[in-house]
């Protein structure tokens, strides 16, 4: 369990501290010169169970809350300090209300000095911590009074902290913190023999010698590193784990001057573009009844992990939040950092000298359109909700294109095996495409199976002598931002069901049949043979009418009818190919891809005969159809799904 103080300067935070564990957790010379904390300090202290309580001391002085706020964010218990003689000062109250905004809602209180004043002294600081304490996330906290420096009274509080932390630890295995492995860096430094080192609370998932992270922000990319050794609770380990006060030794392609505190070390699928890093996030922001009403666009900062970062808020609903008002805002940030739906972060006025409101991130991923919308805001309000599943069951129903599954998991940090566990609890229909998975209602998918067969009847209204519709145009009328590989399960469950039919690449009702009038039917025999005698290479419409003595224009406007039935491809400006030859070369580029992982111009022609611009319009007709898709020079089939339309006909 981590315990951090809390308290006005000179209330005695550290000399607790040392009296609690035996370690002066004042570790720079001018914090012992001047006897002073100015940064975090440290220490431990071993139980007899084995396990060790980690103390963070923070300082106490106005000028440096953000210091005490980089140690805050990590810990279990608030220990509050509270000097007899002085009573509550400044900096506790806004301590206590750091706290608060933070989150923490366990912690006890400490009562110090008590040997420097009279009893009727302590029972009057007594009822004064029970008025401070009223109304806040502390209320009711025990109070130990006692002497740091004479030793009265402390053995009762670290009873206290050792029953707690036991019972934490029990809470703790039971309800683990799942999720991806997460620290906030709030120490950098190097040691002789050992190399760089970074420190800090994890916040989430396991870490282990040998393990590779990731540092981040620092590029796109982050930096990739190995964890050498490591030490949890000041003492060697194999493991550290969510809650664990970890000191991490790094090895990797940087130095330690790349690395500082406000930085997360993580499993490298957290800090995996394009979800991480980022600049904004959507937030449940919540202002202090003490201060002033936040107002929309208000320059801040922002105290999120350890990291200190200047930005603005955006307020979702209404021109500004009223003290002690709840309200949804979208934190834009000047620098990128990593977070996650649920960490805790306080923001700080322009010049940070007030904590003006906190909050809880909600959404990593916010949309750049319509973010105040009712459909936005009834979301936001269900991501408020603990269980992912909740927010999770309306954003499928939002979206009538699916859910990335793969981004909601990185904004909740879900791990593979819980996100496994989620998507079924949600009743979703969920579809693999490559490393992405798209989660979809079944109503959802049932409406979109329904809008695709209403397309397709609305299409043979239209054009009742056409077979039906390409496949490609099919998604595009359906839905355009439906990913394929979606559309292409989708096809497949309508063909399998009988409720949509296929003829080569066309898709059609089973009930609809397009058929050419008689006179073209006749006329399209006597200029067939002229395609046929070279499939893969047939001539233009022009070569026809001359071959043929046929008008140029009547040529072009019967293989154009001819196409709409299915028979003829335009596979360039008046270049038609019978469906068959089309067939044909659909397998040939089949068998190019199997055989050379894609195919390209030049094997094409030297399969075919022929120019290499005839290979490379045919290429760039199946790219057009939705069949292939072209990476650079190569040509890819797209799956197997519009193979299998090509083949089996």
């Amino acid at each position: 369990m981590i315990i951090g103080t809390a308290g006005h300067i000179d209330h005695g935070k550290t000399t607790l501290v040392k009296a609690l564990t035996g370690v002066d957790a004042d570790r720079l010379p001018e914090e012992k010169a001047r006897g002073i904390t100015l940064d975090l300090g440290y220490a431990y202290a071993p139980q007899a169970d084995g396990s060790v309580l980690g103390f963070i001391d923070v300082p106490g002085h106005e000028k440096l809350i953000h210091n005490m706020l980089a140690g805050a964010t990590g810990i279990d218990f608030v220990l509050l300090v509270i000097a007899a003689d002085d009573g509550p000062m400044p900096q506790t109250r806004e301590h206590l209300e750091l706290l608060g905004l933070l989150g923490l809602d366990h912690g006890a209180v400490a009562l110090t000095k008590c040997d420097t004043v009279d009893a009727a002294r302590v029972a009057a600081a007594r009822g004064e911590i029970e008025t401070l304490l009223t109304g806040t996330r502390l209320e009711g906290s025990p109070v130990f009074a006692l002497s740091a420096t004479s030793g009265e009274g402390v053995p009762e509080l670290r009873a206290h902290l050792d029953a707690v932390a036991a019972a934490h630890r029990t809470r703790s295995a039971e309800f683990p913190k799942h999720g991806r492995f997460r620290l906030a860096i709030d120490r950098c430094f190097t040691l002789s023999g050992i190399g760089t080192v970074v420190t800090g609370t994890a916040f989430s998932g396991k870490v282990g010698a040998g393990d590779t992270v990731s540092v981040s922000p620092a590029g796109r990319d982050g930096l990739k590193a190995r964890v050498k050794s490591l030490h949890v609770q000041d003492r060697p380990a194999e493991h550290g784990q969510a809650g664990d006060r970890c000191a991490l030794a790094l090895t990797g392609d940087f130095e330690k001057k790349d690395l500082e505190r406000g930085m997360w070390v993580v499993d490298p699928a957290v800090a995996r573009p394009p979800h991480f890093p980022l600049t904004r996030f959507q937030a449940d922001l919540k202002v202090p009844a003490t201060q002033l009403a936040l107002k929309h666009w208000t320059p801040v900062h922002v105290h999120l992990g350890a990291a200190d970062i200047t930005g603005r808020v955006a307020l979702l609903e209404g021109g500004q939040i009223a003290p002690g008002a709840t309200a949804l805002a979208e934190i834009l940030l000047d620098h990128e950092t990593i977070t996650v739906r649920g960490d805790r972060f306080v923001l700080r006025d322009a010049s940070a000298q007030r904590s003006i409101a906190g909050g809880r991130v909600l959404d990593c991923f916010p949309p750049s359109r319509h973010k105040r919308s009712p459909t936005r805001l009834a979301l936001l309000n269900a991501l408020r909700d603990d269980d992912p599943a909740t927010g999770l069951c309306l954003m499928a129903e939002q979206s009538t294109s699916g859910v990335d599954l793969v981004r909601f998991a990185a904004n909740w940090n879900l791990t593979d095996e819980a996100a496994a566990t989620l998507w079924p609890a949600a009743e979703l229909r969920v579809i693999h495409a490559g490393e992405e998975q798209i989660g979809f209602a079944a109503s959802g998918w049932q409406a979109l199976g329904d809008k695709l067969l209403a397309a397709l009847a609305t299409e043979h209204q239209r054009a009742p002598d056409m077979v039906g519709v390409e496949r490609e145009r099919l998604r595009r009328l359906t839905l355009p931002t439906l990913a394929r590989a979606a559309f292409d399960t989708l096809v497949a469950e309508l063909l399998a069901a009988g409720r949509l039919a296929a003829s080569r690449a066309w898709l059609h009702l089973p009930e609809h049949q397009a058929s050419l009038a008689t006179g073209d039917r006749d006329l399209f025999a006597v200029l067939r043979p002229l395609l046929d005698a070279q499939p893969f290479g047939p001539p233009r419409v022009r070569d026809v009418a001359r071959d043929s003595g046929t008008a140029e224009d009547v040529v072009r406007q019967l293989f154009r009818r001819v196409a709409r039935a299915g028979e003829l491809y335009p596979v360039a400006h008046d270049h038609y190919f019978t469906a068959d030859a089309v067939a044909q070369l659909a397998a040939l580029v089949a068998e190019l891809n199997a055989e050379k992982g894609a195919a390209r111009a030049a094997d094409l022609r030297d399969h075919i005969g022929g120019g290499r611009k005839v290979a490379i319009h045919i290429l760039e007709f199946f790219d057009r159809i939705g069949y292939t898709r072209r990476v650079r020079d190569e040509h890819g089939l797209r799956g197997t799904d519009s193979t299998h339309a090509w083949l089996n006909k």
